[in-house]
């Protein structure tokens, strides 16, 4: 059986593999240029955003606070009403109901948060799935 050697132009396998493992750690490292790009520009976005919503946020608080007062003086209404320190107390005494049960439901909302069974499921499978069992 003869075997045939290759001709000059014909690269080799040695030379093969080198190329396409050279190819492929160019084309990794593109990717990884390419993602970080994109997510300095994302990052960017996002603090932005997260930059607009503490200032909405900040916002409504002082637009909270003007509406307490408005309520306060209107429980007072011009000394008909009653007294201001009363009426700035009933304001108060809402706004401390308001926050019991925000902080009850905040509490009910987390004892509902459990562990991620499917991820502790599928966790535990790797090794077996590792070593060829199903």
């Amino acid at each position: 059986m003869a075997t045939q050697q290759p001709q000059a132009d014909e690269p080799t396998i040695g030379k093969l593999v080198n190329d396409a493992s050279r190819d492929i750690s160019s084309l990794i490292s593109k990717e990884i240029q390419l993602a970080k790009s994109e997510l300095k520009v994302s990052v960017r976005f996002a603090g932005v955003g997260i930059a607009l919503f503490a200032a909405a946020a900040f916002v409504a608080v002082l637009a909270i606070i003007m509406l307490s007062v408005a309520f306060a003086y209107l429980i007072h209404w011009n000394g008909d009403g009653l007294a201001l320190h009363w009426a700035f107390l009933i304001v108060f005494g809402f706004y401390l109901l308001v926050a019991a049960l925000l902080g009850l439901l905040g509490v009910r909302s987390v004892k509902k948060v459990g562990p991620p069974e499917k991820a502790i499921e599928q966790g535990k499978a790797i090794p077996s799935a590792l070593k060829g069992k199903a």
